[in-house]
């Protein structure tokens, strides 16, 4: 099933730029990378890597870098500018054996995962024994109002948010700057309870402040977790 990846993909690395959005630059990347740093892997998996940014960061300190992604054109773009081995696929059956990996990572790609279930038992297989899994993910109450529009401020700052269906999985189309994609809405209950069937252990979690000095409207609303689970 098309989830408008490939007819996006020119659009979305526009509105990346060379150092992404506000979520990756501002919040994400930090935190990221630090907890990376602390893993010391030798070998990192990169599940729904797009144009290979976060895969060229980690490869400055990282000896095998693999990225995998089912959208072609990404693909394109990421060997382009190299810094990993790229590798066209899917989360729901990946082409690693058993193990294969110190740690994998899932850099805001899960709720782009129709099959999620599937693809985080894939993420686990291919973890050796005392590796790490790595996922930044929209919060559930943020997914839950995409249907009405998102979020929206008043002339004061204000938020003001219409949530439904929080505890349904759901799907639905997001349209901006010329990308339309297909994202999910998960609660977060829904992974925590899959990881704790897996019989894996939280190790970290976070909702990062931005660390943009100008900007602390995020901070007083912030939509982005991080956490790490040990196998």
């Amino acid at each position: 099933m098309d989830n408008g990846w490939e007819a996006s993909a020119e659009a979305w690395v526009n509105s990346m730029g060379k150092h992404g959005d506000f979520s990756r630059w501002a919040v994400l990347d930090s935190p990221m990378l630090e907890r990376v740093r602390l893993a010391a892997p030798l070998r990192v998996l990169d599940v729904g890597c797009g144009e290979g940014r976060f895969c060229r960061k980690m490869a400055e300190t990282i000896p095998e870098v693999f990225g995998i992604d089912p959208t072609v054109r990404l693909l394109e773009l990421a060997r382009g500018k190299g810094g990993a081995e790229y590798v066209e696929g899917v989360a729901e059956a990946l082409p690693f054996k058993d193990g294969h990996f110190d740690l994998v990572v899932s850099y805001l790609s899960l709720i782009d995962i129709s099959d999620v279930s599937t693809a985080l038992r894939e993420m686990i297989r291919v973890l050796r024994p005392g590796g790490r899994v790595l996922i930044t993910n929209l919060t559930g109450w943020v997914t839950a109002s995409q249907e009405h529009g998102g979020w929206s401020r008043d002339e004061r700052g204000a938020t003001t948010m219409t949530i439904d269906r929080y505890l349904e999985e759901h799907a639905h189309w997001g349209e901006w700057d010329g990308i339309r994609i297909q994202n999910w809405h998960r609660p977060l209950s829904f992974y925590m309870q899959h990881f704790l069937e897996l019989g894996l252990t939280l190790t970290h979690f976070d909702e990062p402040r931005a660390n943009a000095v100008d900007d602390q409207r995020y901070d007083a609303c912030p939509y982005l977790m991080l956490m790490e689970w040990r196998k």
